[in-house]
């Protein structure tokens, strides 16, 4: 039944106090599948340790309502907090959920997924992932991702914490991807921190602790990618986001190629320290316009930390040049007075 828990065909399903384990490939531990099926599960523990074996799984319209688990996965395409085709609703409140496995976030969304107030650590993969018309949003949340450079099917296209995407698969509908974060850290032991690909995306921070590991990692690298997986065409798969920080501390360098696109937003008391710069796509597509489209509110601060290329620049707030320059697509050359 893919599950050692299925909840199918309208079910609605109590789980309180218990221990689920899971050593079958493809086993899921507790599953809610399909429109109008609803899991309650609280104050238990799920363990599964074959392949493709997600923790809580949530597909095809199902609701997953999940309290103060201990979830912990040991196989690769494993996530702990999982959804696949057809998507759900997922609302987790406290606990904590552990990856092992390779190609195993802590949470894989192809839902509407919400995480409060747990800890989240994939040992061996990106920390999250979201495919398509689809969100996470997390409040006071630790999440830990460290991805490997050599194992694993994405690897080899990109090293990253937080993978935003569209797979082309089928199983998430095309359209803009959310991420929301509000408190909180989030933590990148390797890799880049954002890696935004195939999708358009808004991405909204606000007083997340964010470190980054990886000194080489960017903080966030939107860019078309090779299509060798099927996202999208080569040369055409670029990313667009659009990316608020409000009241949020930023360190990092920011990566747009020349087919994708972002619109970033320093807002509150938002400081940012590091670049911005545009770059030619690696598969040689052809340019787009607005790659980077940067405005800096009242009361938020960038400091350059080296030579910015910028698509256009509004600034209501404090730039810190530091010695460097901003070079608009105009070929204007900004720098310190």
């Amino acid at each position: 039944m893919n599950a050692a828990l299925l909840a199918t065909n309208g079910a609605a399903v109590t789980i309180r106090n218990a221990s689920v384990i899971s050593s079958a490939q493809n086993g899921n531990g507790v599953f809610s599948y399909g429109s109008g099926t609803t899991v309650n599960i609280s104050d238990s523990e799920i363990t599964t340790t074959a392949d493709n074996s997600g923790g809580i799984q949530t597909t095809g319209g199902g609701t997953t309502n999940a309290a103060d688990l201990t979830v912990e996965t040991s196989g690769n395409s494993s996530a702990a907090i999982r959804s696949d085709r057809g998507g759900g609703t997922v609302n987790v409140d406290g606990g904590s959920y552990t990856t092992n496995g390779y190609n195993s976030p802590a949470v894989y969304s192809t839902a509407a997924i919400t995480v409060k107030n747990a800890a989240l650590t994939a040992n061996n993969s990106e920390a999250l992932v979201i495919e398509g018309k689809n969100s996470i949003t997390l409040e006071n949340c630790a999440v830990t991702g460290n991805m490997s450079d050599t194992k694993g099917s994405s690897s080899d296209e990109n090293v990253h914490n937080v993978m935003i995407y569209q797979s082309m698969s089928g199983d998430a509908d095309v359209g803009t991807s959310e991420f929301t974060m509000t408190g909180g850290t989030l933590t990148s032991e390797n890799g880049d921190m954002f890696y935004v690909t195939n999708t358009h995306c808004a991405v909204k921070l606000c007083g997340v602790e964010i470190v980054n590991q990886d000194s080489d990692g960017y903080l966030l690298n939107v860019s078309g990618n090779s299509a060798s997986r099927g996202w999208g065409t080569a040369g055409a798969n670029g990313g667009q986001v659009e990316f608020t920080a409000a009241d949020q501390s930023l360190n990092g360098d920011i990566v747009v190629d020349t087919v994708s696109t972002l619109h970033m937003t320093l807002a509150g008391n938002s400081d940012f320290t590091g670049t911005v710069n545009i770059v030619d796509n690696a598969q040689g597509g052809t340019a787009v316009g607005d790659n980077a489209v940067i405005t800096v509110e009242s009361g938020s601060k960038w400091t350059l930390t080296g030579d910015c290329s910028v698509t256009s620049l509004t600034n209501h707030g404090t730039i810190d040049f530091n010695g460097y320059t901003i070079t608009l697509a105009d070929g204007t050359v900004l720098e310190e007075e």
